[in-house]
């Protein structure tokens, strides 16, 4: 058994929770590093134990286009910085796992400054992939190459030139030697050459016990990525996918597919295809976005952290913020943030609640992190599967449906279960147990051992605690500020009659309203204007709680101006609480 079997991964852009600049001036280095310090107790209180971050060495822009792998990104700080970073998350007891962006390299990068000055006579010319000195790019460099995505700002690597393999095995020695990092995730794995990655599966079994390897992977025979002479593990796009659309559209049996079809990949055994499971991450929507109904977030992240796999929650989804994909921009998805926003929000929030109890019962549950897979009963809106490690049966139960369900459902050899979010005991009768799953939820059902403690507090929202909180005047109540005074004549109301009135009810279903007559109706631009009113009332109303909460910087200005969503302020709002 390895670490990372029993991992809870928090997963961190430092880049946009810091708030750094788009763009790096290679100036004098800020130490953003240092203010995610706190973040380090949030990340162990809910639950987790290990740390994805990156990236984070520097580069131009997002960083992801490589200027220097062996100096931390001048915007978040300097090497002791993360020195000292990494050291106090393993005083913590967290694991940390570096971006590791090895398929290229951004345009400043030494090799290709080289290649830019010398061209023919580089001693770099084979570093890169069918580099032509007939051809040309929209720099005027004089000669072409092959990139990665379309983007020439991304340089790839000619991964077959011993020189390159050398030089990216010694970056992983400098980062385990320097940092004393526990494993890197492979930027871009699924277009690694495999002799590459083979070469750094043996560097990684070299520089450190444990050391592991995980690569992004969208989707494929992911066995031909894990293995013991590639990587320990991918990430898994295929659940992440059917998690939010088997809800969406109320069909498990896309989810229990999956699953089974992904097991069977593994051989049926749980060890066999180690997968890196998550409901959204840098690059895809915030799950609170994607998800139609928001009290489907409870069930969603229970399937995440009882499947088989290694589960991860995206910085900030723990509280249930919002973040949409733009056009031509992934800032949306990957917010600056400032903890004391939330402060108390595992007792407060929700979802964040859900999330630490989660992250609770999966350390305390082996079978979780070993345990085999069994289906046990699936509708297309009802759920359950049992996980089973030497001799100890979790049976997992789910139900997206706005009606509560009761199952009958084969259970272990013990004589009472427990649900370890609700709280409620059951018996085993003939081999059985009768369970009642709330609407639009679930739980883990565990054995109750001699001794044990059965008065748990219930932890698992209701459907309605994921809702907006609508008053009798058809008005959502500002959440109060952390800290601030709770005098009613500071508070705010934030309008939504109009959606009160023409929004979807507790089923989904439109709302009976009846139409104003014709000569009534308010024309196009009446109705613009109003949205626009209201649009900028509500980032008027976060501005002035922000400022409550302590200095507001333009960056943090500019990402509520910019952000013209009405549901994802809403959201906004709902998360100072």
């Amino acid at each position: 058994m390895a670490w990372y079997d029993e991992a809870v991964f928090y997963h961190i852009y430092p880049l946009g929770l810091t708030g750094a600049p788009k763009q790096n001036s290679y100036g004098t280095p800020e130490h953003r590093l240092n203010t995610l310090l706190p973040w380090i107790s949030h990340i162990k209180k809910i639950g987790c134990n290990a740390l994805y971050i990156g990236p984070l060495f520097e580069s131009v822009g997002h960083g992801y286009e490589t200027t220097d792998y062996k100096k931390l990104d001048s915007r978040l700080g300097t090497n002791k910085d993360l020195t000292a970073f990494v050291a106090e998350c393993h005083r913590q007891g967290i694991r940390v796992v570096l971006d590791g962006v090895f398929n290229h390299t951004g345009r400043d990068f030494f090799a290709f400054q080289d290649l830019k000055q010398n061209r023919e006579h580089s001693a770099y010319k084979d570093w890169y992939c069918n580099v032509n000195f007939w051809g040309n790019n929209e720099y005027n460099d004089g000669f072409s190459y092959e990139n990665w995505g379309g983007h020439n700002l991304l340089v790839k690597l000619n991964q077959h030139n011993p020189a390159v393999r050398d030089y990216i095995c010694d970056v992983i020695r400098f980062w385990v030697r320097e940092f004393q990092i526990d494993g890197i995730r492979l930027d871009a794995a699924d277009v690694l050459d495999f002799e590459y990655m083979k070469a750094l599966r043996r560097t990684a079994n070299e520089v450190k016990p444990d050391f592991w390897l995980m690569g992004e992977v969208i989707h494929g025979d992911y066995t031909r990525w894990v293995n013991e002479g590639t990587l320990h593990c991918v990430t898994n796009y295929t659940l992440h996918k059917a998690l939010y659309s088997g809800h969406n559209d109320h069909n498990y049996f896309e989810i229990a597919h999956t699953v089974k079809r992904l097991y069977e990949m593994g051989g049926n055994r749980t060890e066999g295809l180690r997968l890196y499971n998550f409901t959204d991450n840098h690059d895809v929507e915030r799950i609170y976005t994607k998800l139609n109904k928001k009290e489907h977030f409870t069930p969603v992240h229970i399937l995440l952290y009882t499947l088989p796999g290694v589960p991860s929650i995206y910085y900030g989804s723990e509280f249930g913020i919002e973040g949409r994909k733009e056009r031509f921009s992934d800032d949306s998805l990957r917010p600056s943030l400032s903890l004391s926003d939330y402060a108390g929000a595992v007792e407060k929030n929700p979802c964040t609640r859900l999330i630490a109890a989660l992250g609770r019962v999966r350390q305390q549950t082996p079978a979780l992190s070993y345990g085999d897979y069994k289906e046990l009963l699936l509708t297309n809106r009802q759920y359950a599967f049992s996980r089973n490690h030497n001799g100890v049966s979790a049976v997992i139960t789910v139900n997206n449906d706005d009606s509560a369900y009761v199952m009958t459902l084969p259970a272990g050899n013990a004589a009472r279960y427990q649900g370890a979010l609700s709280g409620e005991l059951v018996s085993v009768d003939n081999g059985r147990i009768v369970v009642n799953v709330k609407a639009n939820s679930g739980d883990i059902w565990v054995p109750v051992c001699e001794g044990q403690s059965e008065e748990p507090k219930p932890v698992c929202p209701s459907a309605d605690e994921t809702k907006p909180a609508v008053a009798e005047n058809n008005t959502i109540q500002e959440p109060a500020v952390p800290g601030a005074a709770e005098d009613t004549s500071e508070t705010n109301t934030l309008e939504t009659a109009a959606d009160a009135g023409n929004g979807p009810d507790a089923s989904g279903t439109p709302a009976d309203a009846t139409p104003a007559p014709a000569a009534e109706q308010p024309s196009q631009a009446d109705a613009d204007s109003f949205e626009k009113g209201r649009i900028a009332g509500l980032q008027e109303a976060i501005l002035a709680i922000m400022e409550k909460n302590g200095p507001v910087t333009d960056q943090m200005r500019r990402d509520v101006i910019n952000n013209t969503h009405h549901d994802s302020l809403i959201n906004w709002v709902k998360s100072f609480r």
